[in-house]
């Protein structure tokens, strides 16, 4: 028997809360709640969570907060969830490392089709790829979820290392921003929402991240990968 997911559901609103663990139980999901940073820290330690689902705006630490200090030491999905559906406020949750950015005004049937996508792309790589890609200074050991450079383990989200991976795998095939979109958003969200997770991948794996090396950019295209295999 399957065993069923976890979702921790943060937020300070108990009918969102209370609604959304409706709607997750009725899709099979098990859900943990709670109403603050700390419930959450404590929740995490306490349980096996798949997968995070954050509010931004919260009274004493903020879910964006939250965010920078879970993925010191952990990769969980987080899907932030919030009332600001501006530009500039996706850009800095996913920069802080979230894997989705949702507005409350999405239904929560969306909501939940948002959090499945996640959990599918969660780990999920091609059967047939190798279980270590050696680049030289960069190497992916698909098996254990991780990336090295220089033989350093480099600390990356679920969403970072699955990207990385895609474009490791077929090097010098060009990706389109619309392509990546579909492939790890279901098609929801803009470039913004590629590039900003191009550039915190650049930020971990290449030497100057102004001058990449390993992803290049294709202009008015999308990016490449420039690596060669060993």
């Amino acid at each position: 028997m399957n065993m069923k997911r976890t979702v921790l559901i943060v937020d300070d609103d108990h009918e969102i809360v209370e609604l959304m663990r409706d709607y997750l139980e009725d899709e099979q999901f098990e859900v943990v709640e709670a109403y603050s940073a700390d419930h959450a820290i404590e929740a995490l330690k306490r349980n096996r969570i798949d997968c995070m689902l954050l509010d931004v705006m919260m009274p004493g630490q903020s879910g964006l907060e939250l965010c920078r200090q879970i993925r010191k030491t952990q990769d969980t999905p987080i899907l932030f969830l919030s009332a600001r559906g501006e530009d500039m406020d996706k850009i800095r949750g996913l920069s802080l490392g979230g894997d989705d950015y949702i507005v409350k005004s999405a239904t929560p049937e969306e909501v939940i089709a948002r959090i499945k996508a996640v959990l599918r792309r969660y780990g999920k790589h091609d059967k047939d790829a190798k279980l270590e890609l050696d680049f030289g200074r960069l190497v992916l050991d698909i098996m254990a979820h991780e990336a090295r450079i220089d033989g350093v383990p480099v600390s990356m989200t679920p969403k970072e290392f699955d990207i990385l991976c895609l474009f490791a795998e077929y090097p010098r095939q060009v990706f389109t921003y619309e392509q990546l979109l579909q492939r790890f958003w279901e098609g929801i969200g803009d470039k913004h929402t590629v590039t900003v997770h191009i550039g915190r991948i650049r930020e971990k794996i290449e030497e100057d991240p102004r001058k990449p090396t390993y992803i290049a950019n294709v202009w008015g295209v999308g990016y490449r990968f420039e690596g060669v295999r060993r």
